[in-house]
């Protein structure tokens, strides 16, 4: 993470025993703020593609310009040289032309952030759009909910502030299954975007890994995010209340909070078991609602509910100024 925005006096949600910080959403205007007003560099890993001239010479430029620990960077390179001996391809560069050609696919603008997000259909994608942007389904301009496409498809969403210098994706995962996973990450043109947010279902599928691994060799920052967190804890709470009976609002308030933190235990147990699976590094998996996460991009007021909203928002910004952006006064 890049500079660390100082966060205000905590406030506690009486109602849900949860601890939410009261400037959070200030935090991250400010982040955007200073995103709106910084000088932008060119996508690292596009530069970084640019100039490699092998595989082998692009992982180890690339973990040398983003990982501080010697051993990390020497590790990296015994692993690329391991595989390429071995005759397994760990990444396929795209050519200049290729390149260009994703560029013109997503209509990619120097200057502007471009974040994607690939999830399977009835995920959640097109609403956790629309929340990132700050509208609501029902709103004008927002993506259309519940459209299931079988094409191989992007689609995408400028900010609706033309202030904020962000376009978010919608990347279909049609056909992901009849490729290796380097040729559809290639031929998605995934490695064009500042960021890939991967979508949960119920868990991390081959695809997910797939992208996961990819974005790894590629140095693209990656967050893992479970959507629809207020209906699925609703749902636990229900059930926990079938069980128990009828109860007072202590009762109430008590299973609620029972039911999210098993909620968000389940989800936290079942990423880290399919990375370690797959032998790659765990990562932070970021549990939302859409609803609050729509609230936050608007600069409203925090709902009790909130659980990782603030933190995913705040992390996708600070990355990306930490990735692309210099003060003007440093320019």
């Amino acid at each position: 993470m890049g500079q660390v925005v100082a966060i205000g006096t905590a406030v506690v949600a009486a109602a849900t025993g949860l601890v939410v910080p009261e400037s959070s959403t200030d935090a991250i205007a400010m982040i955007r703020e200073s995103i709106r007003t910084s000088i932008r560099a060119e996508n690292p890993t596009l530069q970084a593609i640019a100039n490699a001239e092998d595989p082998k010479d692009f992982v180890k430029k690339a973990a040398q310009e983003t990982v501080d620990n010697v051993q990390a960077v020497e590790a990296t390179r015994r692993e690329t040289e391991e595989r390429l001996g071995n005759g397994v391809q760990p990444i396929i560069l795209p050519t200049a032309k290729e390149v260009e050609i994703a560029k013109a696919r997503v209509h990619y603008q120097e200057g502007m952030f471009h974040f994607a997000v690939v999830g399977l259909a009835g995920s959640g994608k097109s609403s956790l759009i629309n929340a990132l942007r700050g509208l609501r389904n029902n709103e004008r301009g927002a993506a259309e909910v519940g459209a299931t496409g079988t094409t191989s498809t992007i689609s995408r969403y400028p900010d609706p502030s033309s202030d904020n210098p962000f376009v978010w994706y919608d990347i279909s995962r049609a056909g992901a299954l009849l490729r290796p996973d380097w040729l559809y990450f290639n031929n998605q043109g995934l490695f064009v975007f500042d960021c890939i947010i991967v979508l949960l279902d119920n868990r991390l599928t081959r695809i997910d890994i797939d992208i996961l691994a990819n974005c790894r060799r590629f140095q693209i920052p990656t967050y893992i995010v479970r959507s629809k967190a207020d209906v699925l804890v609703r749902n636990i709470l229900e059930d926990m209340e079938s069980d128990a009976g009828e109860g007072d609002d202590a009762r109430h308030q008590s299973l609620y909070v029972q039911a999210r933190e098993e909620f968000i235990a389940a989800t936290r147990v079942t990423v880290q078991r399919a990375l370690q699976d797959a032998n790659l590094p765990d990562q932070k998996v970021y549990i939302v609602s859409s609803r609050n996460l729509c609230s936050i991009a608007k600069g409203g007021k925090l709902s009790q509910g909130i659980i990782h909203e603030c933190e995913l928002m705040k992390d996708l910004l600070e990355d990306a100024r930490s990735r692309r952006c210099c003060s003007v006064g440093a320019a």
